[in-house]
């Protein structure tokens, strides 16, 4: 998930804890070896390189895709998963690497969800396009988790994936998870504002881990697809809560691609949020 990973369950009973652990382990390997961008050996890397031909996906793929494709939508294009290509120009390391406009110029062509052919289960990306689950895999991955742990165990658990997490129920004697939100000025610290929660998740996104700096300007890793650059004027952090991870996960890069809008946006939609600037 290429981020620290962990899983709280409220028990002293050891051996169930191992055996939740392994559940938990299994499904986010599974989620990873399967759909993460960095193999050549799973349907990601299948579709990357399939230089334009046609390929049929197994349901669980599919659903992503009708996922990401509601997500294109809902977003008027600005949450678009053909926009990973678009690493190639930015690495977000926390170097002073900025990109030319000439590199982005060349990438943009290939960027753009309309662009490539999806009726489910057949899909057909055009050669040089990429799709990208990484805005939506970690999320997911968390909630899949959680599902399982609450059909095979009757215990309390927080699963948490870089931050992006999900409960099973409250804790014992009906007490909430105290789960505290990362300064954006020390990372690895706590800000010093504590939620409570008893049921669902939450999700963060901003540029506190991976960011570029040059000339004292900042640049964070939400890219807006439609013009290859990050969006300007966002909080360092935003923090929503939803039903689940993958709802959370949604809202937060949601509202930070709209910027300086981000807390106007989340406001309208009624959302619960923290924002951090």
């Amino acid at each position: 998930m290429a981020s620290p990973c962990e899983l709280l369950v409220d028990s002293d009973d050891s051996e169930l804890a191992k055996q939740i652990t392994h559940l938990a382990l299994t499904e986010a390997s599974r989620i990873e070896e399967k759909f993460s961008r960095y193999r050549n050996d799973n349907i990601v890397h299948k579709i990357n390189n399939s230089t334009g031909g046609q390929i049929e996906v197994d349901k669980e793929t599919a659903q992503l895709l009708d996922f990401s494709a509601k997500l294109y939508q809902l977003s008027d294009g600005m949450f678009d998963i053909t926009s990973g290509v678009l690493r190639k120009a930015w690495q977000f390391d926390g170097s002073d690497h900025v990109p030319d406009d000439h590199l982005i110029g060349e990438l943009l062509p290939n960027v753009g969800w309309p662009k490539l052919e999806w009726r489910n289960p057949i899909i057909r990306v055009p050669t040089n396009m990429q799709i990208d689950f990484g805005g939506i895999g970690k999320e997911y991955a968390v909630d899949r988790c959680v599902q399982l742990i609450m059909k095979n165990y009757a215990v309390a658990c927080l699963v948490n994936f870089g931050g992006d997490l999900a409960v099973t129920g409250p804790r014992q004697n009906n007490e909430s998870w105290q789960i505290g939100i990362e300064s954006v000025q020390a990372p690895g610290q706590n800000s010093g504002k504590i939620l409570s929660l008893s049921r669902g998740a939450i999700a963060t996104s901003g540029d506190v881990r991976r960011f570029v700096l040059k000339d004292g300007k900042r640049y964070g890793h939400i890219l807006n697809p439609k013009t290859g650059w990050p969006v300007e004027g966002a909080p360092r952090s935003v923090t929503v809560t939803a039903a689940t991870c993958t709802e959370a996960g949604m809202l937060a890069t949601f509202a930070m691609l709209h910027g300086q809008n981000c807390e106007s946006f989340l406001d309208a939609e009624g959302i619960t949020y923290w924002s951090l600037r």
